[in-house]
C-alpha cells in the first residue's frame, strides 16, 4: 500500500467546539469535521424551538441535552433514531434537573425523547456517576463554562474515558476558561468575556485506525501518510501508535502528516501471549483492534469496555456475532473481549452485518486485503467519515456496490 489521505476534523473536537462557539459566539472554527454527527450537532445549536431529531448522534444527544436545558427561552423536544431511544440518559438528566433545568420525559423514563425548557441555572455543585459514559460529564463541562457561578462536578465511581474529559478540559482552558481537575472534583470558573479566535480541529484518530488496520495487514513496506495530526493530540484514540506498533506498525510524524508504515510482524511475546489492552480510555478502537488481530492470526484480550453496550448497538455482540461468521473463536463479558488465536481458513462469501453502526463497517473493510468481503448498509459509515468507501479506492482496495 502506499498512498496519502487526508482526513477531516475530530468529530469529539468539532461537536465540543460547536458547542463552545454556540456559548461563545466569538469563537470560530477551521477543519470542522463532515461527519453526520457534526451536522446533526450544527443543526441543533442552531435550533431553539420545536422538534430537533439527532437521528443515530449520540454526542449530540449528551451535549444538546445540557445545551438546552442552560439556555433560557429555548423551547424543544429533542429525540433520535430508534436505537437512540433505547440509549440512556438519566445520568445526565438527573443532573441537570439537581441544577433546577425543566427535563421530562415523553416517551420511556430515563431515555429520549426529552421535553426541555431553558431556563437560567444558577445553582453550581452536582453529583454525577462517572463511570457509565464520559459525554455526561463533557456536556456538563462545557455548558458550565457560561453559568454565572460556573460549574462543579463531584464525580462517584471510577471516571471512564478520561482522555475524552481531558480534551473538553483543555479545550476550554485554549478558549480562555479555567478549570481544575483534582481527584473526583472537577471544577470550571464562569469565563466572562471570550476573545475573538480561531480553533483548528485536528483531525480524527478514529479514523486514523482503519489505516493502522490495513497497515498491519498489508505488505512490510507499505506505507500511508493521513493529514492532519499532531504529536500532542487531545485525543484519547491517539494511543494507537503504542498500540499497533505491537502489531509491526511504526508512527512518524513529518509536520502535519501522521506517516504510517508497516515495518514488521507480530513479535514473539504477541504471538505466544496475544495483544492485552486495558481500553477504558480509548473503546472505540476496540472493533478495529479485534479485526487487526483476527486478521493477523494472533490472539487479543482488551478490558474496560463497559461503555460499548450503549453505543450505536451492543458492540461486544456484534462483534462476536460478525467475527464468528468469519471462523474466529471469543468470549465476551459485560466489559470485555477474548479473541483466540486463529490459524485456520477463514470461512469465505461472509456479510458482515453493520447493526446501524459506522465502525462496525471501517472496522471490517481492512479484510478486503486478505479475501473478498460484503459489509452490509455501506452508506452507515456517513455517521463519521462519509469519505470512506472513496479513500478506500484511493488506497487501492476495490469496492462495488453488490
Amino acid at each position: 500500500l502506499k498512498a496519502q489521505i487526508a482526513i477531516t476534523g475530530s468529530k469529539s473536537e468539532t461537536n465540543r467546539l460547536l458547542l463552545l462557539q454556540a456559548l461563545f459566539p466569538a469563537i470560530s472554527i477551521d477543519n470542522l469535521s463532515n461527519s453526520e454527527d457534526a451536522q446533526a450537532m450544527q443543526r441543533g445549536v442552531a435550533s431553539s424551538q420545536g422538534t430537533v431529531d439527532i437521528y443515530h448522534a449520540g454526542t449530540a444527544m449528551r451535549f444538546l441535552t445540557a445545551y438546552y436545558a442552560t439556555q433560557p427561552g429555548v423551547s424543544v423536544t429533542l429525540t433520535g433514531s430508534e436505537r437512540m431511544q433505547e440509549r440512556p440518559i438519566g445520568i445526565l438528566v438527573d443532573a441537570l434537573r439537581n441544577l433546577g433545568a425543566e427535563i421530562s420525559y415523553t416517551k420511556n423514563e430515563g431515555y429520549p425523547p426529552l421535553a426541555i425548557q431553558g431556563k437560567e441555572i444558577a445553582r453550581d455543585r452536582v453529583q454525577l456517576n462517572a463511570g457509565v459514559s464520559s459525554q455526561y460529564i463533557s456536556a456538563l463541562l462545557l455548558v458550565g463554562a457560561s453559568l454565572k457561578n460556573g460549574l462543579t462536578l463531584e464525580l462517584e465511581g471510577k471516571i471512564t474515558s478520561v482522555p475524552y474529559i481531558k480534551m473538553t478540559l483543555r479545550l476550554l482552558e485554549k478558549i480562555g476558561v479555567k478549570t481544575k481537575f483534582e481527584g473526583q472534583i472537577i471544577k470550571v470558573i464562569p469565563a466572562g468575556d471570550v476573545l475573538p479566535q480561531t480553533m483548528v480541529v485536528e483531525s480524527d484518530w478514529s479514523s486514523a485506525s482503519y489505516y493502522y488496520s490495513l497497515l498491519a495487514l498489508s505488505d512490510i513496506g507499505s506505507e500511508v501518510l493521513l493529514t492532519s495530526y499532531t504529536p500532542d493530540s487531545l485525543q484519547g484514540d491517539a494511543v494507537l501508535s503504542d498500540i499497533y506498533s505491537h502489531l509491526g506498525v511504526q508512527t512518524t510524524f513529518k509536520k502535519d502528516q501522521l506517516v504510517l508504515s508497516k515495518v514488521g510482524v507480530p513479535g514473539d511475546t504477541i504471538l505466544e501471549k496475544g495483544l492485552v489492552w486495558d481500553l477504558s480510555n480509548a473503546p472505540d478502537i476496540a472493533q478495529t483492534i479485534a479485526v487487526s488481530c483476527f486478521g493477523l492470526g494472533v490472539a487479543c484480550d482488551m478490558t474496560g469496555l463497559h461503555t460499548l453496550k450503549i453505543k450505536e448497538t451492543d458492540r461486544l455482540v456484534a462483534l462476536e456475532n460478525e467475527l464468528s461468521k468469519l471462523g474466529a473463536g471469543l468470549h465476551i463479558t459485560e466489559k470485555s473481549l477474548h479473541l483466540a488465536a486463529f490459524n485456520g481458513s477463514v470461512k469465505a462469501h461472509v456479510t458482515i452485518g453493520t447493526y446501524h453502526d459506522h465502525r462496525m463497517a471501517m472496522a471490517f473493510a481492512p479484510l478486503a486485503l486478505r479475501l473478498p468481503i460484503a459489509i452490509e448498509d455501506s452508506g452507515v459509515v456517513n455517521k463519521s467519515y462519509p469519505d470512506f468507501w472513496t479513500d478506500m479506492k484511493t488506497i487501492g482496495i476495490q469496492v462495488s456496490p453488490v
